[in-house]
């Protein structure tokens, strides 16, 4: 969908005007507006439908406010919209319907912002404020939109395999060796560790984001995340464990989001339920690493997440790391591992317990503690190779499908006889 409203220069036109549908909302707006210096009367009643009215005949505003809630097909209505909407137009639409993929949608409409109902004067000042400052935004064309950004996930096949680990150590290196602006995102809200492993109070941030997602803009991604170094900020959470999980992921889309302006890394600790409930988690992410275990349990979720990944993320490229390994202490062997998944391990990383717990006693992320240690030069590695591609992904380390059928009888006639070997993958 091609919609005209980029933004531009304000020229001669109106700077607001709104188009709203009931009358509550209207006594929300109004005050905000006049706060704002804009003329009460530029807030109409009338929802999309009148504003596409009023506009087919008179010039566009700047910033245009528009009313949803009685749009039987709001993307539909929006491209009406569009006809008669001048270039240039900040558009912010509201309504009450609370669906992620609605949202996603319009803002790939060129929507500017989509603000649920009902209004509040801190969410619209929020909103308004941010839409003028896309008129003072400094213009920087071609090289603005070539802005690199990489984004990556990481998920434990298994509780325990040690992703986040992983996730926090990869976050450190991105923004210390890599001097790369770099955002952990933790989205382990009941008993997420990554604001513990950098000796960190996770603070609310995220807690907030998910109960007010029409909050989140720049300067509450700037207020929210608590920094671990000039490089690195974390959004985590410590919810209270009696208090389950309320959100349809909006809140996370939109962080997303607004990492992409403000850092030039982003780093996901994506839990497997959290992978599965909110599958547009990865919409965006140029890498999922995937980290596992030489267990039988381990190989059989590899596979059912790569068979995953290929269906609802075929642009994320997977990466597979099997932590903790142990030679002599595993369930299967490397060779037997590789051919019940049908694909090589990316990387191998030895198990350390000394250098885990030492970590833990300087509150320092694994690869901070422990840069002379064999997993912390494996991990340095897997940190340069992703910064060193051009989309954050990893050329394959093996040949053959993603999947294969898991012969757990085979698997288990060989537990016996483990053989693992710690050559590069």
């Amino acid at each position: 969908m091609n919609a005209p409203w980029k933004p531009g220069p304000l020229g001669n036109r109106d700077p607001f005007a709104a188009y709203i549908c009931d009358e509550a909302s209207l006594d929300v707006l109004r005050p905000v507006a006049i706060e704002m210096g804009w003329q009460p009367e530029k807030c109409n009643k009338g929802g999309l439908r009148n504003a596409v009215q009023s506009l087919s005949i008179a010039a566009s505003p700047a910033i245009l406010l528009v009313d949803l809630s009685e749009s039987g097909d709001p993307l539909n209505d929006i491209n009406g919209l569009a006809e008669v909407c001048e270039p240039g137009t900040v558009v912010i639409a509201i309504g009450q319907v609370n669906d992620v993929r609605l949202y996603r949608d319009l803002l790939s409409s060129g929507i500017h912002d989509y603000l649920l109902k009902p209004l509040s004067p801190a969410m619209l000042r929020d909103a308004l404020t941010q839409a003028q400052a896309v008129f003072s935004a400094p213009r920087s064309g071609e090289a603005e939109a070539a802005k690199r950004h990489l984004s990556m996930a990481v998920v434990g096949t298994r509780g325990g395999v040690g992703g986040s680990t992983l996730a926090t150590s990869l976050a450190w290196l991105f923004s210390t060796d890599h001097a790369m602006p770099t955002a952990l995102l933790d989205l382990d809200v009941h008993f997420g560790t990554g604001a513990l492993s950098l000796d960190l109070e996770p603070g609310r941030g995220l807690t907030d984001a998910i109960e007010n997602p029409s909050r989140i803009d720049g300067l509450f991604i700037e207020r929210a995340m608590i920094r671990a170094n000039d490089n690195l900020a974390i959004l985590s959470a410590e919810a209270p464990i009696h208090s389950p999980l309320l959100t349809d992921g909006s809140a996370f889309v939109q962080l997303q989001e607004g990492f992409k302006q403000a850092f030039e890394m982003t780093v996901v600790d994506l839990p497997r339920n959290m992978l599965i409930n909110f599958p547009h988690l990865l919409n965006d992410v140029n890498t999922v690493m995937l980290v596992t275990e030489m267990t039988l349990a381990s190989a059989r979720d590899t596979i059912r997440i790569l068979s995953w990944l290929k269906s609802h993320a075929p642009g994320a490229h997977p990466i597979l790391v099997a932590n903790k390994m142990q030679p002599g202490l595993v369930e299967i062997s490397k060779g037997d591992f590789e051919a019940s998944i049908e694909r090589k391990l990316d990387y191998i990383i030895p198990y350390d317990q000394k250098a885990a717990s030492h970590a833990a006693k300087l509150g320092q992320t694994f690869a901070e503690a422990n840069r002379a240690t064999k997993p912390g030069a494996v991990m340095r590695d897997i940190a340069k190779a992703i910064v060193g591609s051009d989309d954050g992904s990893i050329a394959p380390a093996g040949g053959g499908s993603l999947l294969a059928r898991l012969d757990l009888k085979s698997l288990l006639s060989k537990k016996g006889k483990p053989a693992v070997s710690l050559e590069k993958a």
